[in-house]
């Protein structure tokens, strides 16, 4: 068993398709990024990443690579698992830190839409959110963030 954290962070931009976790949210910003700025879907393939000891986002995804510009969340986190040997998921637990937008009333889309991404049951994955009561860019609304542990069996090593 191995335990792999993950964390990512974009800037909110009036304008832009707010994605999380997969789930497109209805908000007047989105987060800005290099891919769809999905934080929780990059926060994810990071700890993918940490628990197989494979580097981070950076070095598989880095700005410097043009094929992953615009690229979907869902893609990254795909390319993780198979870099990685589709490790066995234990379970997943995300925190969004964001005073908008609301999570609420999307935290279990988001849920069964990483559920489904990892091939596992939704009662192994937690969604839950905090704002920060405004003492971040996060809690002030000017950001967002997301940070994930993921628990993983079979992970190849060298």
């Amino acid at each position: 068993m191995r335990i792999g954290h993950g964390f990512d962070a974009h800037p909110l931009a009036a304008g832009r398709p707010c994605v999380l976790g997969g789930v497109t949210i209805p908000s007047d910003a989105g987060p800005v990024g290099h891919s769809d700025g999905d934080v929780v879907l990059h926060a994810l393939a990071g700890a993918l990443l940490g628990a197989a000891a494979a580097g981070d986002l950076g070095s598989v995804f880095g700005t410097d690579r043009p094929e992953w510009k615009s690229a979907a969340g869902e893609a990254l986190v795909r390319h993780v698992r198979e870099l990685t040997d589709h490790p066995e998921i234990g379970n997943v637990d995300v925190t969004i830190l964001a005073a908008r937008p609301p999570i609420a009333e999307h935290r279990e889309a988001m849920r069964a839409n990483i559920a489904a991404l990892l091939g596992i049951s939704v009662d192994r994955v937690s969604v839950k959110a905090s704002s920060g009561n405004g003492l971040t860019d996060f809690g002030r609304g000017v950001g967002v963030a997301a940070t994930v542990l993921v628990l993983v069996a079979g992970v190849a090593t060298e």
